[in-house]
């Protein structure tokens, strides 16, 4: 089966500076992948290449076996910027309505999709409200709505979560998460914690070249946990040493423990937690594998 989106040596210069170099990598149907890196990395000229918007220098993409700018690409895939804005004066309906209308949707069914996309981002209750009106998470749930109209293929949303309450963060992520297996997404933001908890793949950027990563929690004989406390001592560590089953254990950062454990223990996450609650520790996140942060950055020593 042949890549969703295909990468080959792409290159893109601004002048004298290389913005992206040999850029090489794949999407298949139904992953979400992270797009990560430091600011000045190439994600924008990236997402901006694979949107139609800048021209590569050299090199190849192609979107579900066509190339850039064949008009069969029209409306199967869509792009969220960070910075995307909303005009105040206009209903939720009305605003959807215009965006479907320039897809060439009929005016019927421009309508018929407004309906659809509000409801998956849970604000069919809110269609005739302005804009104006809305909280920032209500404005973020909408332009990703926008963003869904049409049904395309391929959405790449940029800082999706960015400064969101925890609650209108979560319903992002469940509309994420409930549409993966249809869409495929790329997701580009700083927030490496929100990411590990929707993308199985990464595609981290620095200096215009790119690694990829598989979000693999197996290594061998041996399992990972990422335990992060509320609280901690000096003698956490020494005291998750002692828990059976567990083969090591290292400190990644202030209050984040990274704990190797034999991988035919079954349920280790819930011995761990038990062991958690029996030392009145209160954790803040237990994730499966290293954290995304970990992954990219650091070594397990």
């Amino acid at each position: 089966m042949s890549a969703l989106i295909e990468v080959n040596n792409l290159c893109k210069a601004f002048g004298d500076k290389q913005a992206l170099n040999n850029v090489s990598f794949d999407v298949n149907k139904g992953q979400t992948v992270a797009l990560v890196g430091p600011n000045g990395a190439g994600k924008t000229t990236l997402f901006s290449i694979l949107c139609g918007y800048l021209v590569p220098s050299s090199g190849s993409v192609n979107i579900m076996g066509k190339q850039l700018g064949d008009p069969a690409l029209f409306g199967q895939l869509s792009a969220l910027p960070q910075d995307a804005t909303l005009d105040p004066r206009f209903s939720l309906q009305k605003q959807l309505n215009f965006y479907g209308r320039l897809q060439g949707l009929s005016k019927q069914k421009a309508s018929m999709e407004t309906s659809r996309v509000l409801e998956l981002v849970g604000l069919a209750d809110n269609h005739h409200a302005k804009i104006a009106e809305l909280s920032h998470g209500m404005k973020k749930r909408v332009c990703i709505a926008q963003a869904l109209i049409g049904s395309p293929k391929i959405v790449l949303l940029d800082e999706a979560t960015a400064g969101l309450d925890p609650l209108n963060a979560r319903e992002i992520r469940h509309v994420i998460a409930s549409l993966s297996e249809d869409i495929t997404f790329i997701l580009s933001s700083h927030d490496l914690a929100e990411l590990e908890k929707l993308c199985d793949h990464v595609l981290y950027l620095n200096q215009g070249q790119l690694t990829r990563h598989n979000r693999d929690t197996k290594q061998g004989t041996s399992q990972y946990l990422t335990l992060t406390l509320i609280h901690d001592s000096r003698d956490t560590l020494e005291q998750i040493k002692q828990l059976s089953g567990v083969l090591h254990v290292s400190q990644s950062q202030n209050k984040e423990y990274i704990i190797e454990y034999q991988s035919h223990f079954e349920q280790f996450d819930i011995h761990l937690l038990k062991y958690c609650h029996k030392l009145n520790w209160q954790y803040r996140q237990l994730v499966n594998g290293h954290t995304l942060e970990n992954q990219l950055f650091q070594k397990d020593k």
